[in-house]
């Protein structure tokens, strides 16, 4: 029976794999190069800067693993995880993502705060624009509750738009989410999400594979994107442009073996071509929460559902009766008031009641629609 990892020895094994990580030059690339031709780090960090510069072939990477810096910056890394309440996944413990391990480059270290447990339970990413249209923002936000209520663990990248409400509708569902950072746990970016970003560390999961410090450089978010997908068992997407970021997350989904669903737009905005190209790829279509379910082949839990329910039971008998007539088409108050028979006074308050409990949406010119 193999002996059970000591602390100290853990602790060394993680001051090892940081070693590698914060040596300049080297990078994910030249960290897997490593493994696979000389084994764990403590043995890279064994074998002297001749093997590793052979193997990496940069003679000034090599230097700056063994450089006395390199592991002063590894130690502090692991003291800042301390001092932020987070923790180091490196890619042998146990607890690191086994869908993850399993892509072509998985990220040698995950920074984490919050629930590390999330990362072995069964999720689905949500992405999109982060300049989504009203109907992207309502899809995701329905889509991200009634998945979050059936079990599913919601991923994202925290970005404005999509991603900030798919882990928004989680939460308030009462499920769990994990926001994949393109930084350090330590820095918020976008500024915007900070409280967001706060919330999901106390009741989710905070994800990055980049050390404390490391800023929101726009080049890491394509990185970035590979681990959404790379824990997740698919990735929906609501609103993407043609050239829309959420389409590399769909690739690599692709290219990682994972399911790939979009949201069917409007053919007018230009905002759902990059949808409607993944359904002409052959992604599967999403019109609700079952359509994931089903291909996922996961059942939907008894209570998913249950607080829509008890809300539409609370409305009165006016706004039942507006409601029935509501369909996602606007209509005008008076083409409501003519197909309920209710008077104006009571008509406004049933529709102020819809608006207020998200049932119903009021567009430029008092056209209402259902939710």
């Amino acid at each position: 029976m193999p002996r059970q990892e000591e602390p100290r020895d853990r602790s060394r094994n993680t001051e090892a794999w940081l070693t590698l990580l914060m040596a300049p030059g080297l990078g994910c690339a030249g960290i897997h190069r490593l493994l696979a031709a000389i084994g764990p780090p403590e043995r890279i960090l064994a074998a002297g800067s001749s093997a590793v510069a052979e193997v990496c072939s940069r003679r000034q990477a090599a230097c700056a693993v063994f450089a006395p810096g390199t592991r002063a910056a590894a130690r502090e890394q692991m003291e800042l995880a301390r001092r932020h309440g987070a923790g180091i996944i490196t890619l042998d413990a146990p607890e690191y993502p086994l869908l993850l391990r399993q892509t072509p480059d998985p990220p040698p270290v995950l920074f984490v705060k919050g629930d590390p447990e999330l990362l072995a339970l069964p999720g689905v990413a949500v992405v999109g624009a982060r300049a989504a249209s009203s109907y992207g923002l309502r899809v995701t936000r329905n889509l991200a509750r009634r998945l979050a209520a059936a079990g599913l663990v919601v991923t994202s990248g925290l970005a404005l738009g999509v991603d900030a409400t798919a882990h928004k509708g989680a939460i308030e569902a009462g499920g769990k989410t994990i926001a994949v950072l393109g930084c350090g746990l330590d820095i918020c970016y976008p500024a915007h999400n900070r409280k967001l970003q706060q919330e999901i560390a106390a009741k989710g999961l905070l994800v990055s594979e980049y050390p404390f410090g490391t800023r929101a450089d726009r080049f890491r978010f394509p990185a970035r994107n590979r681990i959404i997908s790379g824990i997740s068992r698919g990735v929906l997407v609501v609103e993407a442009g043609e050239r829309s970021g959420s389409l590399i997350t769909a690739r690599l989904a692709l290219e990682q073996g994972r399911e790939v669903f979009a949201v069917p737009g409007s053919i007018n905005s230009g905002k759902s071509r990059g949808a409607h190209m993944l359904l002409k790829q052959g992604a599967r279509l999403v019109q609700d929460e079952n359509d994931v379910l089903a291909e996922l082949e996961m059942a939907v839990a008894p209570d998913a559902g249950k607080k829509e329910g008890r809300t539409a039971a609370w409305l009165g008998e006016n706004e039942k009766k507006v409601l029935s007539r509501l369909d996602a088409y606007p209509q005008s108050v008076e083409e409501i008031k003519a197909a309920t028979g209710i008077d104006m006074a009571s008509l406004n308050q049933a529709l102020l009641m819809l608006e207020l409990e998200g049932l119903a949406e009021v567009l430029p010119g008092r056209r209402y629609r259902r939710l």
